[in-house]
């Protein structure tokens, strides 16, 4: 049985002083994503040498990838103090403006979530991303009335995992809109081994490659499952990670040989045994496995769609053959023409 937080790329209160003690505070520890760090220290160079505040930045991609790191690195960079919220946390235009009117020349502004943000609260963005002024209302009724108040310059990073849900007025006015993407199996053995040094886990070379290949390309989950698995060696080996180590750790976990666990199995089971390998509607699909259709679509759905198993289609969700594969489970005549269609 997979203990379900494991295999989940949110965030949760366990990650977090965890995560601030494994998180790289410089583009020169920073493992993977090459092409968006390459392009992200051209842009901050380019910034530093004018002395301008960097061009507003959107950071998309699945959870767990380093999004809120990236932009802990970006304020270092640019020698600026970060400032952190939440696209829920800004209920009140009020919010926003406290937030505002304390940044200071080159600040960074950090959004997680910014796709959550009010059509209130997002209206005020636009015009503090673009003239860097707000206009806020005092009062009610006949008495109100209208103060802008004068921003210094300052640098939006906003970070999502729903690209779509933004609106086109806020997503056009980032001038760097950048997609984090899955870590490949060699970026995630060098972070197992980074963050076994820094949490002094002694584990070997193969260890570490079992645990980066499980980690559904993800490093908040490669450091997950590390922890678990020092665990399991300390109680169950002499301490050392190994492969068999590894490879019994996670099998304990649930973990299989693809990164899959028990849940994703079971939307893999359900599309195929119940809904004939489909298509068939999220909300369906949410109802026959008993799990939240928003926690399908952003927990598992992304790395099943990655790694080929199922496709997302107008109509609905669709097993591919690799799913019936792992199954053991025949594709019917009707079933390979669907694949196809």
């Amino acid at each position: 049985m997979t203990d379900t937080y494991i295999t989940d790329p949110t965030r949760i209160e366990d990650d977090v002083a965890v995560e601030s003690t494994l998180r790289p505070s410089k583009f020169e520890d920073f493992i993977g994503q090459e092409e968006l760090v390459s392009s992200l220290k051209l842009y901050i160079e380019a910034a530093n040498k004018r002395g301008e505040s960097l061009d507003h930045v959107l950071l998309f991609g699945p959870p767990g990838l380093g999004k809120t790191t990236l932009a802990n690195i970006i304020s270092r960079e640019l020698s600026s103090e970060l400032k952190l919220s939440s696209g829920p946390v800004l209920e009140r235009a009020g919010d926003l403006a406290g937030m505002l009117t304390n940044l200071q020349h080159r600040d960074v502004f950090f959004i997680d979530e910014i796709h959550r943000l009010n059509s209130v609260v997002e209206e005020y963005m636009y015009s503090a991303m673009e003239d860097y002024r707000i206009e806020i209302m005092i009062d009610k009724g006949p008495s109100a009335r209208s103060v802008q108040l004068n921003l210094e310059p300052f640098t939006l990073v906003g970070a999502t995992t729903r690209l779509g849900n933004i609106t086109s007025p806020l997503r056009d006015r980032f001038g760097v809109v950048l997609r984090v993407d899955y870590y490949d199996h060699d970026s995630l053995f060098q972070i197992v081994n980074r963050s076994a040094g820094i949490l002094e886990v002694d584990v070997d070379e193969d260890g570490a490659k079992e645990i980066g290949k499980r980690s559904r390309g993800t490093p908040r989950i490669a450091n997950r499952i590390l922890r678990r698995t020092r665990d399991y060696a300390e109680v169950k080996a002499d301490g050392k990670i190994t492969l068999d180590v590894a490879k019994n750790s996670l099998e304990s976990m649930g973990i299989d040989e693809n990164g899959l666990d028990d849940m994703d199995r079971k939307i893999l089971s359900t599309l195929i045994e119940k809904f004939q390998g489909g298509p068939v509607g999220g909300s369906s699909l949410s109802v026959a496995i008993g799990e939240d259709a928003t926690t399908i679509e952003d927990v598992y759905e992304p790395y099943l769609i990655k790694e080929g198993f199922i496709q997302r289609t107008s109509r609905g969700r669709i097993a591919q053959e690799r799913a019936f594969k792992l199954l053991g489970k025949p594709l019917s005549k009707k079933q390979q023409e669907r694949l196809f269609e």
